[in-house]
């Protein structure tokens, strides 16, 4: 097959596999914003910031080592493992909303799962170091062997292998983010940190962030699938 044909083989395989999922992502991300937009403006009955959320859930699980930081931007809230931080948004640490308890929460059922050994997190944080490696290099082998006449196949092989390694970690994600936030709608719930119509619209802004993983990982798949029927037809 020449280049070129192979090439227009190559954008519509990119059609038929990828452009799904960016529509799948971008409803995703559009639900995610939504939920947000709406739950930040509703403040809690019990006038408790994200901050003192996070601070709860950690102690209600007997975690008391972690600490608690502010972030700027908007929705940039994580865990940070290397140094047993949690960092909060701008519209989150200091904000006595619904969307603001949810997001803390979550963030604060991370600290717990890295307190607890959570097995799931701990073959996630194994996998890393090989998925970044694998992330940064697959699609240099994968271009090199495009255009290599001789040993292109090997290259475009070992592209695909690397970007698997990408693709387990995205697998990975999805049972850490799920049990976080089921861990923080559980604290939530049983100590009436929300009214149960508050709960619900932090299980809402919680499910919508979820849902924004699956899509990563749908995508992450069908560009495997996708770069694996490449690599077959370049072989015919």
């Amino acid at each position: 097959m020449g280049y070129f044909s192979y090439l227009y083989y190559y954008d519509w395989s990119y059609i038929i596999f990828m452009i799904p999922c960016v529509i799948i992502s971008l409803i995703c991300q559009i639900r995610v914003n939504s939920a947000y937009s709406k739950y930040s403006k509703i403040p809690n009955s019990r006038n408790m910031t994200g901050a003192q959320a996070a601070y709860y859930v950690l102690t209600s699980n007997g975690v008391t080592n972690v600490r608690i930081e502010r972030v700027s931007g908007r929705m940039t809230d994580h865990y940070d493992p290397r140094t047993n931080v949690i960092r909060l948004s701008d519209g989150v640490y200091d904000s006595a909303t619904v969307a603001a308890v949810g997001i803390a929460a979550h963030e604060a059922g991370h600290a717990v799962q890295h307190a607890e050994n959570y097995l799931p997190n701990r073959i996630r944080t194994a996998i890393l170091p090989v998925a970044k490696i694998g992330s940064q290099l697959s699609w240099i082998f994968i271009m090199i062997g495009i255009f290599l006449p001789r040993f292109g196949n090997v290259m475009i092989d070992v592209g695909v292998i690397f970007f698997a390694a990408s693709v387990l970690f995205t697998l990975a994600t999805l049972p850490v983010e799920f049990n976080a936030s089921s861990r923080a709608l559980k604290c939530i719930r049983e100590t009436n940190l929300l009214s149960q119509q508050e709960y619900s619209g932090a299980k809402s802004v919680l499910q919508a962030a979820a849902m924004t993983y699956v899509a990563s990982a749908l995508t992450a798949i069908l560009q495997l699938l996708r770069l694996i029927m490449i690599a077959n037809n370049r072989r015919r």
